[in-house]
């Protein structure tokens, strides 16, 4: 298990992700050099079977659609968390539109991209690789990400953040993307019907969770690479947000870790390939799998995809619906937690990889402990020696389940199950 970063890794070392410099290189830089045992396989991987779903068919009411489409989502679900979306009513105009503008950003040169340069520890802002950040396994891509908000106080977000981060030469660009987002936020409430039909808790359940989304797009550029057996577009990891919906572009390069090997998802400009993200595995509690996922890239054209990451708003607290813990489930997986609390986690003490979620409850935990034996109250208890305070100075695993409740809510956490 990598250890936690709390401060950026010096980059002295580092080269600046100018592929227009470095194409010109016979060799890639050993900081985008990946492990041999993580490198991209010697020969494509076989496809794997994801089930493409009738999204129209089942939003329908079509009895035998939905118990068709609710059947394929739960054993794809179960088993790798990964599966297509067709006749999803989204204007092939407009996503042909969403992927040429993306040329107009990354085929600028690389002193007009930094303009739009990501802020340290922030999500939003266009990222040359992981540089900056990282120093060694760099991944061989260019990213431009921005939030989306469904809140109709924020109707008009992607636009304006596009306007103000780069000028009205990108006016158009943000106009695309704003309703992009909008199809995107819509397309993702349908499949959370979908889900929640699933799970058996309903239609409406997460649906209604996820309505007023606070969510991420980013749009992914790989460039050509002369050596891309070596180096990856984007390494192992699993997605922390809740669900991703993915339109990739004619090039293929999605490949999922399943059963201890990698297979590939080629691209279908008709279908959004849709993934559950470690956020929503929680709300499943651990029903639903969070699969390991990475990019590989080519030597000879560039490859652009879409990402549609669905979050919930930050104050949302992620906890499954009590149908969910029954039977084998009986207790609770993952405590509650925030997806702002999450998205802290991940971009400022942490590298995304399989291990997140599990990783970021034990920080949770940790850090519950430092917060309580930090509080002027816990201090006092101690001195004071009151017996109905005892239990604050006690480890959590020394104190019963009721205590340990309270001893959480105190610090603004609930973690009523743990296994």
């Amino acid at each position: 298990m990598q250890a936690l970063v709390t401060h950026p890794p010096p980059v002295t070392a580092t080269p600046l992700f100018d592929t227009s410099a470095l194409k010109h290189e016979h060799n890639i830089p050993s900081q985008f050099i990946w492990p041999h045992d993580e490198q991209p396989c010697a020969e494509t991987p076989p496809e794997l079977e994801v089930p493409p779903i009738d999204l129209e068919g089942f939003l329908s009411g079509d009895k035998a659609a939905m118990s068709r489409a609710t059947t394929l989502v739960n054993e794809a679900c179960k088993k790798h968390g990964f599966f297509l979306v067709v006749n999803h009513a989204i204007d092939s105009k407009l996503i042909a539109k969403a992927h040429e503008a993306m040329d107009h950003f990354f085929c600028k040169p690389y002193s007009q991209k930094q303009s739009a340069l990501r802020k340290p520890g922030h999500h939003c802002g266009y990222a040359s690789s992981f540089v900056g950040r990282f120093t060694s396994k760099l991944p061989w891509k260019e990213t431009l990400s921005f939030r989306y908000s469904a809140d109709d106080e924020d109707s008009n977000m992607v636009e304006n953040y596009i306007l103000d981060l780069m000028g009205t030469e990108f006016q158009e660009f943000g106009r695309v993307y704003q309703e992009y987002c909008t199809a995107m936020s819509n397309l993702s409430l349908g499949i959370m019907e979908l889900l929640g039909m699933s799970l058996g808790v309903g239609r409406s359940y997460f649906r209604e969770f996820f309505e007023g989304n606070d969510s991420i797009m980013r749009l992914n550029y790989y460039p050509p690479c002369q050596k891309p057996d070596l180096t990856l577009g984007t390494g192992p990891h699993c997605d922390p947000t809740s669900l991703t919906i993915l339109h990739q572009d004619h090039v293929g390069g999605l490949e999922v870790f399943v059963d201890q090997k990698w297979y590939s998802i080629p691209p279908n400009p008709d279908a959004f390939v849709v993934n559950i993200g470690d956020t929503f595995m929680a709300l499943s509690n651990g029903i639903y799998r969070s699969c390991l996922h990475r990019a590989v890239v080519n030597s000879q054209t560039p490859r652009k995809s879409l990402a549609f990451f669905l979050c919930p708003k930050g104050d949302k607290v992620i906890s499954p619906p009590i149908e969910l813990f029954n039977g084998i489930r009986s207790q609770r997986v993952y405590p509650d937690f925030t997806w702002t609390l999450l998205l802290e986690f991940t971009q400022k003490h942490y590298r995304a990889d399989m291990k997140t979620l599990d990783t970021f409850t034990k920080w949770l935990e940790n850090r519950s402990d430092e917060q309580l034996h930090g509080s002027k109250q816990y201090v006092k208890a101690i001195k004071a020696g009151k017996e109905k305070k005892r239990h604050d100075a006690l480890p959590l695993d020394s104190i019963r389940s009721d205590q340990k409740d309270a001893k959480l809510k105190y610090l603004g956490f609930s973690w009523s199950y743990k296994i």
